[in-house]
Parts: C-alpha cells; sequence; structure tokens
C-alpha cells in the first residue's frame, strides 16, 4: 500500500512539508487507538534479535537515525514502526531554523535525498521537556553547535547539550560530520576533534559520579568522505579519547554516478540513500578491520532491504540504522530488516 498508494501521492508535495504532515498524522492515528495496529503490523518481537553494545540492552538491532525525529516529539510513536532505537537531534543549545527553504530534494531515480538542514530544531531544553514522557525505547541523543558558535567554542555547545540531555538519553552522539553548518567538519580534524571528545568523557565522567548513576555511553558519528588516513586517525582517537563506539556514517558530499537531472544532482548538501550504501559498508569493514574490532559501531547509509542491512552486519556493524530507506521503503522497513537477520541465523 506503501510503495502503491502512499509513496506516490507524498512524492507529489515538497517533501519538508509531507514529513511535518506525516509527524501530525501519526500522531493524531496513534491519540486516537491506533498504536496497538501499529504495533501489531509493524513490531517484531524475538529473544533472538535482542543485543547488547556498549552496556545497553537493545530489543532488536535497527534503529532510526537522527534527523528524523529532531525535536524529540515522536519517539515513543516511531518505537510502533519497529525499532529498537530512535536518535533524536541533531540538538544545539539555543534554537535555530536552519538554511533557507527549499532545503530538501528527493532524487526518486536514485532513491536518494539531498538535505541542507542546518540543524534546525527547538533547541536541547525544549527537547529536554519531550523527553519528561515515559520512554518505551531506547533513546540517542545526538548533540552539535549553533551556527554562529565559532569552532574554537564548540566544546561549550556541546558541554550545555551534554549537560542538558544526560538524564535523559540513554547514549550520546557527537555530530561533527554534518555538511550543512560551516566549518563543522573542522572539527574532525584529530586534535580539536580529540580535545573535544576528551572533555565530553570528563563530563560524563563528573555527571555519573554526582548523580550516583552510570556513564552514557558516548559516540562519534562520522563523514563517508574521509580517506584512509583520517579513518585511521579516528581508530586511534576512539582509543586515546576511550569512547564507546562510532556511528558511520554521515551524509556525503560526493555526487558521483547519480541517475537524476544534473540540476537537481547538484544542489547543495548531504546525499544520503542508496548512493551511500557501498562507501559506508566500505567505511564500517576499514574500521572493523584496522581496529581489529576494538570497538561498537552503528552502520548507518543506503540502507533499503534486508539485504542491505545485513551486508552492514557482516562488515562489521553491531547495530544499524535507517533514516532515507524509511522514506522510500515505508513504515515496514525496520520489520523486513529484522526478518531478514532472523534467517541469516538459522
Amino acid at each position: 500500500m506503501y510503495k502503491l498508494i502512499l509513496r506516490p501521492l507524498f512524492f507529489l508535495f515538497d517533501p519538508e512539508m509531507v514529513h511535518h504532515f506525516s509527524f501530525t498524522m501519526i500522531k493524531l492515528f496513534s491519540k486516537i487507538g491506533f498504536s496497538g495496529l501499529f504495533r501489531s503490523l509493524y513490531v517484531l518481537e524475538d529473544p533472538r534479535l535482542e543485543r547488547e553494545v556498549f552496556g545497553l540492552k537493545f530489543k532488536n538491532p535497527v534503529g532510526l537515525a537522527a534527523g528524523f525525529d529532531k525535536n524529540a516529539v515522536l519517539y515513543n510513536e516511531l518505537a510502533n514502526f519497529g525499532f529498537g532505537f530512535v536518535e533524536i537531534g541533531t540538538l544545539t543549545p539555543k534554537p535555530q531554523e536552519g538554511n533557507p527553504k527549499k532545503r530538501l530534494f528527493r532524487l526518486p531515480d536514485d532513491k536518494a535525498i539531498i538535505n541542507r538542514m542546518g540543524f534546525n530544531n527547538l533547541g536541547v531544553f525544549d527537547a529536554v521537556e519531550q523527553l519528561k514522557k515515559e520512554h518505551r525505547v531506547l533513546i540517542g541523543g545526538n548533540i552539535g553547535k549553533n551556527k554562529v558558535t565559532p569552532n574554537k567554542e564548540a566544546v561549550k555547545d556541546y558541554l550545555i547539550c551534554f549537560d542538558a540531555l544526560f538524564d535523559y538519553v540513554d547514549y550520546f552522539v557527537v555530530n561533527v560530520s554534518s555538511p550543512n553548518t560551516p566549518g563543522l567538519r573542522e572539527l574532525q580534524d584529530k586534535e580539536p576533534l580529540t580535545a573535544l571528545l576528551k572533555e565530553l568523557k570528563k563530563e560524563n565522567t563528573k555527571l555519573a559520579l554526582n548523580k550516583a548513576v552510570k556513564e552514557r555511553p558516548i559516540l562519534l558519528k562520522i563523514a563517508p568522505d574521509l580517506t584512509d588516513s583520517q579513518l585511521l586517525d579516528i581508530i586511534q582517537i576512539v582509543a586515546d579519547t576511550k569512547i564507546d563506539g562510532i556511528i558511520a556514517t554521515n551524509t556525503t558530499i560526493g555526487r558521483e554516478n547519480l541517475k537524476s537531472h544534473l540540476t537537481l544532482s547538484e544542489e547543495m548538501g548531504g546525499l544520503s540513500g542508496k548512493p551511500l550504501t557501498n562507501r559506508s559498508t566500505e567505511v564500517i569493514r576499514f574500521l572493523s578491520e584496522k581496529s581489529n574490532k576494538a570497538f561498537p559501531i552503528i552502520g548507518v547509509g543506503g540502507i533499503h532491504s534486508g539485504e542491505d542491512a545485513l551486508e552492514k552486519l557482516a562488515a562489521g556493524a553491531d547495530l544499524v540504522q535507517v533514516w532515507t530507506g524509511f522514506v522510500y521503503e515505508g513504515p515496514g522497513l525496520a520489520k523486513k530488516i529484522n526478518k531478514a537477520i532472523l534467517r541469516s541465523q538459522l
């Protein structure tokens, strides 16, 4: 039904408008009693799907990537579509509108999306109010810096978000790899990145001691455009800072081998979806092999089927996330991936 009727209808309209409309509909249908129906259709529960990664127990290894529920308004409802975890954000200390519209573009011929949203969000403290509701799913908090904050002061922004979210999320993701905030990717360089992660680790230890709770796992989300030399630096940084894992990968600034119309494919922003499948898998395999699987990896990028997810897991990922695939393949994607994982275990 989704691919035959809903997707063609949705694709007639502006993608950002459709995103907000979909949120409104999911929230409405959930409020009037459809949550049970959604769960019966899309949730697959099986103890063989459970995973324990960086000290957390996941009901299944399929998550929804950051950028979908930026402001933490729909995480419980989205869990009804079969996700084992939902990542909110990217959140910044102060609210920001993001880049001028139009800033989200579909490339149907490539099963891809280009976005240059620019960390549009209502701010971390608004998200905290949303997160005070009961959680029915594990939550990741993806954090970044405000556009107006210079890189030399970026650590302050990340610490503000970290402190605000500490009591409300199960793990953190440090986003320094979005291509849509000017200069942000410069924070991926070895020296500033090491300094940032060490400060967050120090804050993590302090908050955990003060609150008499466990430290929150800290993950780093990296770009697919890093060279082998830079990826080796990432492995060393993980060892030096003792963070808990990597999310590979964010969107790409590359535009190789696209089928879509040239004008559309040349839009500025990060490209996600099927064109990213192979590169994200290559990055996962490189990190896993070169580090001798020293840390967990969440694989994301171009997962549109169970087979795509199995490739990521075979390459060394411990968990996977979807985003663009959810848009193109529909609400049954997580269940299809989980079914494929179960079949692969037989």
